[in-house]
């Protein structure tokens, strides 16, 4: 879990990662050797199923990871894990270019979002894609469920 967290913040920290996550065929998806995109999103999926609270500020940097699936990846941890710190970062992703992150992000905010990110998932509603709509409009229910307010104005 540690290495995984490690990974997020820093790249180059896979090299003893990625035999435990992908075995030694994992270095085949690696072009000469050096870490893709891959690794970090793999090393967001372990903390899926392994996990420690001192990973969260690792999960929230990796929300702003220049791969999108690896910002998918960390928002889907998010919501799992249900890290109350990524409130603000996910509400950011609701701009995000990639319809599949904007849709994370919104799941991620109906689990740890406060009253502040309701903007963010009204604005995802009127999203041009229909998964990100359905996303937001069930996290703008829920986050009003869990906070006990209507927050769907």
């Amino acid at each position: 879990m540690r290495r995984c967290a490690a990974v997020l913040v820093d790249p180059s920290a896979h090299a003893t990662l990625l035999p435990l996550l992908g075995n030694v065929p994992a270095y085949a998806f690696l072009p000469s050797g050096e870490p893709s995109y891959w690794v970090p999103v793999w090393a967001a999926r372990a903390l899926l199923y392994a996990w420690d609270s001192s990973a969260g500020p690792a999960v929230v940097t990796g929300l702003g990871h220049e791969h999108w699936r690896v910002r998918e990846m960390s928002a889907k941890v998010c919501a799992k894990r249900e890290i109350g710190e990524a409130g603000d970062v996910l509400a950011t992703l609701a701009t995000d270019p990639i319809p599949r992150v904007r849709a994370a992000a919104a799941r991620a905010l109906g689990l740890v979002g406060e009253s502040e990110h309701a903007d963010a998932l009204r604005l995802l509603r009127t999203d041009a894609e229909s998964s990100v709509r359905v996303a937001a409009d069930r996290a703008l229910r829920q986050l009003s469920r869990r906070l006990d307010r209507d927050l769907s104005y």
